[in-house]
């Protein structure tokens, strides 16, 4: 069975790969779960933050944006002391910003699904790659994503982590064209 070549033998990232990643996503719990690890990822490797994921969702209330949002100084003095997490106080803060900016667009558009896919027409982008070494870094479309998120008041929204995020979530297609979940994901929608 051929995949991407970027999960190695990384048992957690073959998983991830294998299960949800490109997988189309509609559910905003899931996709604000795709947030906050996306703002602990940047400027480290996904390997890292799935292995502290399960850390994260008991440290974050399972991901719940309504009570992240409120989280208090004491709360966040806590979690900067949670060896189970990435104890980065800018990233932390960073996710109770993005906690009320993401209730605030969920608002606005009915959910942060409508939101976000709106960036996409509404349909995953299929790419065509042959290889990992060919996908970008950004897209045109991760590029509006970011400029529009950090004017609703999201942070570590680089056009570089909305283009992860958009491929965590699936609304692109970046497995390469030999991977048995290239034509999978597009399946499920």
């Amino acid at each position: 069975m051929e995949r991407c070549s970027w999960p190695g033998k990384n048992e957690l990232m073959v998983r991830y790969h294998d299960e949800e990643w490109g997988v189309p996503c509609y559910d905003d719990q899931k996709l604000f779960e795709f947030v906050v690890l996306d703002t602990f990822q940047a400027g480290l490797s996904w390997a890292i933050v799935l292995n502290k994921r399960e850390g994260f969702r008991q440290a974050f209330d399972n991901f719940n944006p309504q009570k992240i949002a409120n989280y208090s100084e004491k709360k966040i003095e806590e979690l900067i002391q949670d060896k189970n997490i990435i104890r980065n106080r800018l990233k932390i803060r960073g996710t109770v910003k993005n906690a009320q900016a993401f209730l605030k667009a969920q608002k606005e558009f009915g959910s942060f699904a409508s939101y976000l896919w709106g960036f996409v027409n509404d349909r995953p982008i299929i790419n065509h790659y042959l290889q990992d070494s060919d996908i970008g870094a950004t897209s045109p479309e991760s590029d509006a994503m970011s400029k529009d998120m950090k004017k609703r008041g999201f942070t570590f929204c680089g056009s570089t982590v909305c283009y992860a995020f958009m491929q965590g979530a699936g609304l692109v297609n970046d497995h390469v064209v030999s991977c048995f979940r290239y034509k999978e994901v597009q399946g499920i929608v």
